[in-house]
């Protein structure tokens, strides 16, 4: 299967073009444009790279959260004009399985994926690694770093932090005393390759029932509810 992978949930924004699970290709870009601007137009250069249309893909896979609402928004709006507009089905995966996925070759050890979700708490899923995929231990989560801190102190396991909350998460856990490894920087980040991995296997469904998973109400929404609390 010729899969189209799109992965907008951070700063960071990527493409992928797999084929039965084997990366063909993959642009990736972390600048200041917003994913509005730079996300569709990377998909249009690569499948054009790829002398390849949307009509040449069988399916196409997005992460849908958690992460930047924004980010998320126009990275599901976007999956869904392309499979509307190509007649194709999307598969949607969860940001953090993404994540793990990149570091599925390790070995003895909890991947934990986390996002940095401010206000002193991060997004956060914990994996283990098994044959040439993941296990979830836990479902997709708002908590803070020394809740992991307090799960990873009676697992006596070393965490394996991969994210843009990784590298907050490994400082925390070393001035614990706690064992700890941190993602090399070029698997660190949010990647459509991930996405492409995580969704390799799943059935495809109809693009309708595409919908972000935030966690969490946006900061607009918690204060609309707080003036009508008041």
């Amino acid at each position: 299967m010729k899969l189209l992978s799109i992965e907008s949930s951070a700063k960071a924004a990527s493409v992928a073009l797999t084929d039965n699970g084997r990366l063909v290709s993959q642009f990736f870009q972390a600048s200041a444009l917003t994913h509005s601007r730079t996300l569709l137009k990377m998909a249009e250069d690569m499948l054009s790279d790829l002398e390849m249309t949307v009509s040449d893909v069988d399916a196409v896979a997005v992460s849908i959260g958690p992460g930047s609402f924004t980010g998320i928004r126009i990275g599901v709006a976007t999956a869904k004009g392309l499979c509307w507009g190509g007649d194709k089905p999307c598969i949607g995966v969860s940001t953090l399985e993404a994540m793990a996925h990149q570091l599925r070759d390790r070995k003895d050890v909890i991947i934990a994926a986390t996002m940095d979700a401010r206000r002193s708490e991060i997004y956060n899923a914990c994996f283990l690694p098994v044959g040439e995929g993941v296990e979830r231990l836990c479902e997709d989560r708002a908590i803070s770093i020394s809740q992991l801190a307090d799960e990873a102190n009676n697992s006596g396991k070393t965490y394996f932090f991969v994210g843009d909350g990784a590298e907050l998460c490994y400082n925390a856990f070393s001035e614990l005393g706690l064992p700890a490894l941190l993602a090399p920087e070029p698997l660190r980040l949010q990647t459509a390759w991930g996405v492409a991995m995580a969704a390799d296997g799943r059935q495809p469904e109809d693009a309708s029932d595409l919908a972000p998973k935030y966690l969490r109400l946006s900061q607009a929404e918690r204060e609309r509810l707080q003036r009508l609390a008041e």
